[in-house]
């Protein structure tokens, strides 16, 4: 049976609590993002992030070692899966709003093409695996 390598990862909430003099809120946003100092940072574990898979190899121990495997989309973080699918999303949208008068847009390939896209996007939101489709979107 092959053996692989499998990478994982999961985000952990890492904050600072600091006050700050500005004359709105806008200012002392951007005043605590520029602020560099993490002295008295504090760790959120009550609230870490889902495990998700960021590599995968072949072979025992063989993480960097060689080629890298292709992972499917649904092992990645979900808030990546969903800006990914979001460009998808965005790219079919440009499609169907530039088409030129008397141009069909329900044909078999957009149409394909739009249900793919709904049916993942479905998907990601109820944080469930790609599904297998006979449409091209990604």
């Amino acid at each position: 049976m092959p053996l692989f390598t499998i990478e994982t990862t999961y985000r952990l909430p890492v904050y600072r609590q600091r006050t700050y003099e500005a004359d709105t809120l806008d200012q002392a946003c951007d005043l605590a993002i520029a602020d560099e100092g993490w002295d008295d940072e504090k760790s959120d574990v009550e609230t870490s992030g889902d495990t998700y898979v960021t590599g995968a190899w072949e072979g025992r121990d063989a993480a960097y070692r060689g080629r890298a495997l292709d992972v499917p989309s649904q092992f990645d973080e979900q808030t990546q899966r969903k800006a990914a699918h979001f460009e998808v999303l965005l790219g079919l949208l440009k499609v169907f709003a530039h088409a030129p008068d008397g141009e069909p847009t329900d044909g078999p390939f957009w149409r394909r093409r739009l249900e793919g896209a709904i049916v993942k996007a479905e998907a990601i939101i109820a944080g469930a695996p790609d599904p297998h489709t006979d449409g091209d979107a990604p």
